[in-house]
């Protein structure tokens, strides 16, 4: 049940919402967080200076997409409108993200060739899909666990999807329009290509504007940002100087965005295919995972340049509204962008209102604007995407991958690999079942270490004088177990007390034990048979009151446990 409360004396910001859940309560959760109007004249400088630099993003991102500029530019005013007000950084610009396109152009490509007629609009209803699974995620609160995502493994991903969207750009920067599809249908495509540079003007193009976003002094950075003066100066060399640039085997209209659709965004009723239906699922909640991390990625680094702590699950509910609605509208889906929140926070930017302002700045240019558009170069946007790529790669992790230790570099190289090759969610997926797999061997070294094994009185100069007692009557084995018991060292536990000689009494002590798991109860329940089939009684001493409860759930005999 949902139920909105309010007061009249309150602004617009102190709305509450309370929900209930059978496990989950959201308490006294602000309608829209970290609104304040102390900041304005900040946050309308961070918006405006936001919007600008996420212009040549937006119409890039949807271009790379498949789906079209305008998608991009109505994914960037919607998700980054929506996940500002409802979300929980209050300086995070959200729009189309590298990552994002990546996965949005696998399934636009996917779902046109099985569905000429409706595959984009089922591309649309899976960014609906992500966008209710992120709600979810907020209102069960899984945030913090999206946050525990192993290093090697986000680095491993997003320097995949740096590749990608590199190797996707090839084609715009040689100029080889014709060319499409996935990064191994590319190189299937340009394997037959008999000169990749025909394409003079193209390339020439894409160079200049690499040299721009690369090589712009710091100076004119600061007053226009490098893309968008990349994409203002290839647009007009080519504008102005189509004769050197385009001829009769590339000509010019081949060579540009061409005609973007103007006005506001029309609802777009979701399609449902009942033949791919689980795989519409499983794309949505692709979009969905990643749309989580990648947003809250960027909510940690907004964190550190702001010194504010943002609400993950919060962020989570805010960037599920913004790709259910982009998605209902026919945008991309987008997430908290990393450059384009740092650009808002340096410009003065710290409240909701810099997000949603900069989204309206867009809707704007759209609105008014889109006609100019249609002059960009492909080359240029190409070439601003390939700096997107090398950006997203996480060089720094790359550069001390012979110093770091040999599990994390595998991870990395395996989920990178995967990535680029395969599929990005069996990357992560596989990603994350190695690094479970080595934390669990290692957890199980250091438990089995802790064990504290005694017979001798030489050997109990540690313990305390009731149990050196015990001892020296002889024919007894103190068996320590020490910190939380996983089921990775059950076994171990087991194999260990097996070889254990020479007693007829044996003595287990738990006080040191905080919880154990059902498979570590049932090693401990071998080691009482195994005293049993030796004649030899046990004790277990200092089980708390849930382990205690676990182990006589089992079948432990009571009489053991003292």
């Amino acid at each position: 049940m949902c139920v909105i409360l309010y007061n009249t004396d309150l602004v617009f910001s102190d709305i509450f919402i309370s929900i209930n859940l059978k496990n989950t309560r959201i308490r006294s959760m602000k309608l829209i967080e970290n609104l304040h109007f102390n900041n304005i004249r900040g946050d309308i400088t961070g918006g405006i200076t936001a919007g600008v630099v996420a212009l040549p993003f937006a119409i890039a991102m949807g271009l790379a997409s498949g789906a079209g500029a305008i998608a991009g530019l109505y994914g960037a005013i919607i998700t980054g409108f929506f996940a500002a007000l409802f979300g929980g950084t209050g300086a995070q610009v959200s729009g189309p993200t590298g990552p994002m396109t990546v996965v949005m152009a696998l399934i636009v490509t996917k779902y046109i060739a099985l569905f000429p007629e409706t595959g984009l609009a089922i591309a649309f209803t899976t960014v609906v899909l992500g966008g209710l699974f992120q709600i979810g995620f907020g209102v069960l609160r899984l945030g913090r666990f999206i946050n525990l995502m192993p290093h090697p493994v986000t680095s491993g991903f997003m320097t995949g999807i740096g590749v990608i969207i590199i190797i996707l750009q090839i084609p715009q920067v040689l100029g080889l329009y014709e060319i499409k599809g996935s990064t191994m249908g590319i190189f299937s495509q340009l394997s037959g290509v008999e000169n990749y540079f025909a394409n003079t003007g193209a390339i020439t193009i894409a160079l200049i504007t690499l040299a721009v976003v690369y090589l712009l002094p710091k100076k004119i950075g600061k007053l226009i940002p490098a893309p968008l003066f990349a994409l203002i100066t290839g647009t007009l060399i080519l504008l102005f100087l189509p004769q050197y640039f385009s001829s009769t085997a590339e000509p010019l209209n081949s060579m540009i965005l061409g005609e973007i659709p103007t006005g506001l965004p029309s609802f777009q009723m979701p399609v449902w295919e009942s033949s791919i239906i689980l795989d519409m699922v499983a794309s949505g909640m692709m979009l969905a995972i990643l749309g989580s991390i990648d947003s809250l990625l960027t909510s940690l680094v907004s964190d550190e340049i702001t010194r504010t702590h943002h609400k993950s699950d919060r962020e989570l509910i805010g960037q599920g509204i913004g790709n259910t609605m982009s998605g209902l509208f026919g945008g991309l889906p987008g997430a908290g962008a990393t450059m384009r929140t740092m650009t808002n926070v340096k410009a003065g930017g710290l409240t909701p209102i810099s997000g949603a302002l900069h989204a309206v700045l867009l809707l704007a240019i759209v609105l008014g604007g889109a006609q100019y558009a249609q002059e960009i170069p492909l080359a240029v946007l190409g070439a601003i995407l390939v700096k997107v790529g090398t950006d997203i790669i996480d060089w720094e992790y790359l550069k001390g991958l012979m110093s770091t230790p040999k599990s994390g570099a595998l991870i990395m190289i395996v989920v990178l690999g995967v990535t680029v090759l395969y599929n990005l969610m069996a990357a992560v997926g596989i990603g994350l079942v190695m690094a479970s797999l080595i934390f669990l061997q290692r957890m199980t070294d250091v438990q089995l270490a802790s064990i504290v094994s005694v017979q001798t009185i030489e050997e109990a100069s540690h313990l305390d004088e009731a149990h050196q007692e015990l001892i020296r009557a002889g024919n007894t084995l103190f068996y320590q177990l020490n910190g939380p018991m996983s089921f990775g060292s059950a076994k171990g536990i087991v194999r260990d007390f097996s070889t254990k000689t020479n007693y007829n009494r044996a003595i287990l002590d738990l006080s040191n034990v905080p919880v154990i798991d059902y498979t570590t109860s049932r090693g401990i329940a071998e080691i009482c048979n195994i005293c049993i089939e030796k004649s030899a009684d046990i004790t277990i001493v200092g089980a708390n009151t849930k382990v205690r409860h676990f182990l006589e759930n089992i079948g432990i005999d009571k009489s053991l446990l003292t």
